[in-house]
């Protein structure tokens, strides 16, 4: 039985776009902030741009629940052509929250969603990774959007331990380090909401 000290996320992506990336450091990262803490991801056909699910389970004290999510808090979608194929909103809470990596408003997404009518946020994760990495790396990006949205974590603590996180990660990369930051923090400040 999920709690009220228990959020719930189900991440969805393809194949390399790093949802179980995300996850895994959305779970590092709550876990440094004294949470109890599951990310594991869920694998179809193992191959480059092949659908992927991702969970994660952010509680205040011990989870014995070990299994996937089905009645998540909140859902991210790094990839928006899945909306097509993937009921994205499936179990969804009534006050969840679904975050989808479009260019797209979220009023403009809404008829894509099966009928959601629960809160819509959106991020150019594309176009911010491109301007500040070089290449589409759309985790980083939808990483800081479900911190910003669920406010499962406090932002300020959240960008701290990110930053000690890659900068223990890419010792010898600190360009990586700058970049990564800047990504999070430009998109915390752009996710829109409808």
């Amino acid at each position: 039985m999920v709690t009220r000290d228990m959020v719930e996320i189900r991440w969805h992506g393809r194949g390399g776009q790093g949802a179980k990336t995300a996850c895994l450091l959305l779970a590092e990262v709550a876990g440094l902030e004294g949470k109890f803490v599951q990310g594991f991801p869920e694998y179809g056909p193992e191959r480059m741009g092949a659908p992927i699910t991702a969970y994660n389970r952010i509680c205040e004290s011990r989870c014995t629940i070990h299994s996937n999510i089905y009645y998540p808090n909140f859902v991210v979608v790094l990839d928006e052509g899945l909306l097509d194929s993937v009921d994205v909103a499936a179990g969804l809470k009534e006050d969840g929250a679904i975050i989808i990596n479009s260019s797209l408003s979220p009023l403009e997404l809404r008829p894509m969603l099966r009928g959601w009518t629960g809160k819509l946020c959106t991020i150019d994760a594309r176009r911010i990774s491109e301007e500040i990495l070089g290449k589409n790396f759309p985790n980083t990006p939808m990483l800081a959007a479900v911190v910003k949205v669920s406010e499962v974590l406090v932002a300020e603590r959240f960008l701290a331990d990110m930053e000690a996180s890659f900068k223990h990660k890419f010792a010898s990369k600190p360009q990586v380090v700058e970049g990564n930051m800047k990504t999070l923090k430009k998109s915390m400040e752009e996710v829109q909401v409808g």
